[in-house]
């Protein structure tokens, strides 16, 4: 089984929906193996997004992360990376497909409502960045 990293965003957590999002991704076949509610320091945010430091919206997307509680989670499946993205959607959730999470949840750029990793190399450093291996319950 191959390994994911999600987190549910402020703009998910403020709206109350975290059970509706855990609904979508143990509905498409995730198990959610690890999780748990944190709030995010601007320092853990800026060096956890560290690698778009240098883009215009470096900034708003640290202070939109750390705007109130996240859900960061570990999620496993066959396949796990490129299926999360899929159920994600488009960033843009006007652009989303239907059934997608950010098509459901998301408001818009800014704001929608949960992060995944883009390979299973990003995977393996997220995860790392917030759970030890022993908080890995499969």
């Amino acid at each position: 089984m191959d390994r994911t990293f999600s987190i549910i965003k402020p703009d998910a957590t403020k709206r109350n929906i975290t059970g509706k999002i855990n609904a979508m991704i143990e509905d498409a076949g995730f198990r959610i193996i690890a999780q748990k509610r944190i709030f995010l320091t601007g320092a853990q945010a800026a060096l956890f997004y560290e690698i778009h430091k240098e883009r215009s919206f470096f900034q708003e997307m640290v202070a939109n992360m750390t705007a109130g509680p996240v859900i960061v989670q570990v999620l496993q499946k066959n396949n796990a990376v490129v299926d999360y993205r899929k159920l994600m959607g488009a960033t843009n959730p006007h652009a989303a497909d239907h059934g997608t999470i950010r098509k459901a949840y998301g408001i818009d750029v800014g704001y929608n409502s949960v992060h995944g990793s883009d390979s299973e190399e990003n995977a393996v450093r997220e995860i790392s960045f917030f759970f030890s291996e022993i908080e890995l319950v499969g």
